[in-house]
């Protein structure tokens, strides 16, 4: 049986990576069950390195991480590996005893070729967004958008927060060459979004530490459309003031943006009584359009930068048990 013992006690199956030399990975927890894909041989360095999960953070070794479809695929590839060795073996004990004599018995054993077992073969799954780690180098791709890195274990919400500002600042610089429509619908455009990737780093990044607040079944609810809401909110929630981190006039400049968004988002861009109220504009005046300037833009985008730090930080450096 010598090409059944050249096998070995174990047998080394290699799983493809795609086309784009990602390779499959699922999340092991019965409740997770996540998958996700990474290029192997950036991020982190060395061996017996954990992988984390980067939808529910679960750490354990890659060798957990294998998807459902690369097990079925492996397992094919060595039922084949085993019974191709097993036929050759086989082969080899042929034998064709001729009849002797005239009443002799002639005995012989053949060994037919049957069907090769089939190969599971597979494709990996198509994901939304792919993503490089600023932290480890590590290239990963997702569902959705926020997720820990798979290597180092660092959530991205920092750095996709930081991309979506990225793209304001292009939306001002565009506004400055366009035509006077084009570029009010610029503008308006760069203030939403700006108030929308804070909001949307907000709400993940308190998600992400629920189980350090005084009420995590509230951090579900938690919007931070709303700049005055969501400092009395992470406050209640987490004992972190969100308006600490920058000067008075500053967060006002923030309000006022975020008031302004809210205008735009909702009024069609025309001056209430409210704003007037809440922002102490007295430049506004009530049923005209707000004015909506590429400065300002820039300067709540520079605020939200340093809010959403701060946030961070404030957020790590916080027990498990508040």
């Amino acid at each position: 049986m010598d090409h059944i013992r050249r096998l070995g006690n174990s047998i080394s199956i290699p799983i493809p990576a795609d086309e784009n030399a990602f390779t499959g990975r699922e999340c092991p927890q019965p409740e997770c069950e996540g998958y996700f894909k990474i290029e192997l041989g950036t991020g982190l360095k060395g061996g017996g390195l954990p992988c984390h999960c980067p939808y529910c953070g679960h750490t354990a070794g890659h060798d957990h991480f294998w998807t459902k479809e690369q097990i079925e695929y492996a397992k094919s590839v060595a039922m084949r590996k085993i019974t191709d060795a097993l036929h050759k073996d086989l082969k080899k004990l042929e034998f064709d005893h001729k009849p002797k004599g005239a009443f002799g018995i002639g005995i012989s054993m053949k060994v037919k070729p049957g069907r090769p077992t089939p190969i599971h073969y597979y494709r990996e799954k198509q994901l939304e967004t792919e993503v490089v780690c600023v932290n480890c180098t590590l290239r990963y791709s997702v569902y959705g958008v926020f997720a820990f890195c798979p290597d180092c274990g660092q959530h991205n919400s920092l750095q996709i927060l930081d991309k979506n500002l990225e793209v304001v600042g292009k939306m001002l610089d565009l506004a400055a060459e366009a035509e006077k429509e084009l570029a009010e619908k610029l503008l308006e455009n760069a203030l939403e979004d700006c108030v929308s990737a804070f909001d949307g780093f907000g709400r993940e990044l308190c998600r992400v530490h629920a189980n350090r607040a005084r009420n995590p079944a509230r951090v579900e609810k938690m919007s931070f459309q709303n700049l005055e809401g969501a400092r009395a909110n992470v406050l209640e929630a987490f004992g972190i003031d969100l308006s600490a981190e920058v000067e008075p006039d500053e967060w006002r400049a923030a309000g006022a943006g975020f008031q302004k968004r809210h205008l735009v988002a909702h009024k069609t861009g025309v001056v209430d009584k409210d704003y007037i109220t809440k922002t102490g504009d007295t430049r506004a005046v009530v049923g005209r359009k707000i004015g909506i300037g590429a400065d300002e833009v820039r300067q709540l985008a520079r605020i939200i930068s340093k809010l959403a730090l701060r946030l961070s930080h404030d957020l790590q450096g916080l027990g498990t048990s508040p």
